[in-house]
C-alpha cells in the first residue's frame, strides 16, 4: 500500500451479515468484490517508476508546447489508459505539434494522415496488390499499422473514410478483404479538427466521437507563456531537438500498472450515478454511454497511478470527467437557446451527485 493511501478515508462498513470487508488502498470492498477484482498488486516501486515516466513524457512535450501542462497530461493519460484523443481548437494553437511531440517523446512508430475529401478508406487501412511475378495478391499495409497515428483535420474526409478508423479504434484490428490483422500495442489515434471553419467538412458521427476517450482543447497561452514561446521558437524550434524519453515497452507496462489500480465498488456506483445524471438531465438530449463510464474508470486509474496511489478516488474522476464526457453529450435545442453549455452542465452534475459516504479512518 502506498504511503499516502490514508489521505482518502475508508468507506463506511456495512451490516454484520455482509461479506467480510477488505481494505485496499484506503477504500473498502466486500470480500466478493475483492475476489472478483483480484489481480497482481501494485507495489510502491511500480508507482514510483510509473510517476517518473509519466512526468518525463509530459515535461518533454512541454519543452515544445509551453503553458499547456493540463492539456499535455490529459493526452498522456489517454495514451496510458489505452484510449484515443480528439484535439479540437482554433488554428495555430499547437494541436498537430502536440501530437507530433507526444510521438517523438516515445521510441515507437508514428504515422500521419492529412485528411482530405479525396482520401479513400484504403489509404488508411491498406490494400491488396496483385503481384504479377508470383501470380498472387499481397497486402500493402496502410498508415494505421503504427503505434501513434495522427489524423490531421479528420473532419475534412468523407464519412466513409472516417469510418475506416472505427474498427481500429475499438478493437485494435483491421479487416481487409475478409482477413483480420491485429494492430501492435501500444496503439493510439490522435485526431485534430478545427471547430470554427466548417466549409468542406464532415462532422464526426456520434458513433465515432464516442470512441475517443477524451476531447482536449488547447486554448491560447497567457502573455508570459506566449513571450516564452517567441523566445524559444524565434530562431530555432525545440521540436527538432526533442528526443525519446520512454520506449513503447514502457508504455505497455504503464498501461498494465494502471489497470491494476484498485477501484472500489462504491466508486463504481459513483461513476454510474454520474452517467445516469447525464441521461436524465432535462437539458441533455443524449447522455453518456456505458463506454464513457468505462473510459472514466480507466482514466481515473491512470490519474491515481500518476499521483502515486494504488487506488482511485472521486477526485480522480472529477479531474477527468469534463474531457471524457464533453464530446458525448448533446444539449437540447431549447437549452442551447438559453445559452447552456456542456461544460457548465457537467459542473452542475458533478456538484449535485453526492460523493460516496465516508467517515474518518478507523
Amino acid at each position: 500500500m502506498c504511503a499516502n493511501s490514508t489521505s482518502f478515508p475508508r468507506y463506511m462498513h456495512g451490516k454484520k451479515n455482509q461479506m467480510p470487508i477488505v481494505t485496499v488502498g484506503g477504500i473498502v470492498s466486500t470480500g466478493r468484490s475483492a475476489k472478483r477484482e483480484r489481480r497482481a498488486p501494485v507495489t510502491p516501486e511500480d508507482l514510483t517508476w510509473f510517476g517518473d515516466r509519466f512526468r518525463a513524457v509530459a515535461t518533454n512535450i512541454e519543452r515544445v508546447i509551453q503553458g499547456k501542462r493540463d492539456s499535455i497530461e490529459l493526452v498522456v493519460t489517454s495514451l496510458i489508459s489505452e484510449g484515443h484523443v480528439l484535439i479540437e481548437d482554433v488554428p495555430g494553437v499547437g494541436k498537430t505539434l502536440l501530437a507530433k511531440s507526444l510521438a517523438k517523446s516515445i521510441d515507437c512508430r508514428f504515422q500521419r494522415i492529412q485528411f482530405t475529401p479525396d482520401l479513400l478508406p484504403s489509404d488508411i487501412t491498406g490494400v491488396s496488390v496483385w503481384n504479377r511475378e508470383r501470380g498472387s495478391f499481397f497486402f500493402r499495409a496502410g498508415p494505421v499499422f503504427t503505434n501513434i497515428l495522427l489524423g490531421d483535420e479528420i473532419n475534412r474526409a468523407s464519412p466513409k473514410t472516417q469510418a475506416a478508423l472505427l474498427e481500429a479504434m475499438e478493437e485494435r484490428q483491421i479487416t481487409v478483404d475478409g482477413e483480420t490483422r491485429n494492430l501492435e500495442a501500444p496503439f493510439m489515434v490522435v485526431a485534430t479538427q478545427n471547430p470554427i471553419e466548417h466549409e468542406g467538412t464532415y462532422p464526426l458521427p456520434e458513433a465515432q466521437l464516442d470512441r475517443f476517450m477524451m476531447r482536449v482543447r488547447m486554448g491560447y497561452p497567457d502573455r508570459a507563456k506566449e513571450l516564452e514561446m517567441l523566445q524559444t521558437h524565434g530562431e530555432h524550434s525545440s521540436f527538432v531537438d526533442l528526443k525519446p524519453v520512454v520506449h513503447a515497452e514502457d508504455v505497455i507496462r504503464m498501461a498494465s500498472i494502471a489497470r491494476s489500480v484498485h477501484v472500489a465498488e462504491v466508486l463504481r456506483m459513483y461513476l454510474i450515478s454520474l452517467a445516469e445524471a447525464t441521461r436524465s438531465h432535462p437539458d441533455i438530449l443524449l447522455g453518456a454511454s456505458p463506454r464513457a463510464t468505462l473510459f472514466l474508470q480507466r482514466a481515473a486509474r491512470t490519474n491515481a497511478a500518476a499521483d502515486g496511489r494504488d487506488y482511485a478516488s472521486p477526485d480522480d474522476v472529477k479531474v477527468i470527467i469534463t474531457p471524457v464526457l464533453n464530446h458525448r453529450l448533446i444539449i437540447r435545442p431549447e437549452a442551447q437557446m438559453r445559452g447552456r453549455t456542456v461544460d457548465a452542465i457537467l459542473t452542475e452534475i458533478t456538484d449535485s451527485v453526492p460523493v460516496p459516504g465516508t467517515r474518518p479512518p478507523i
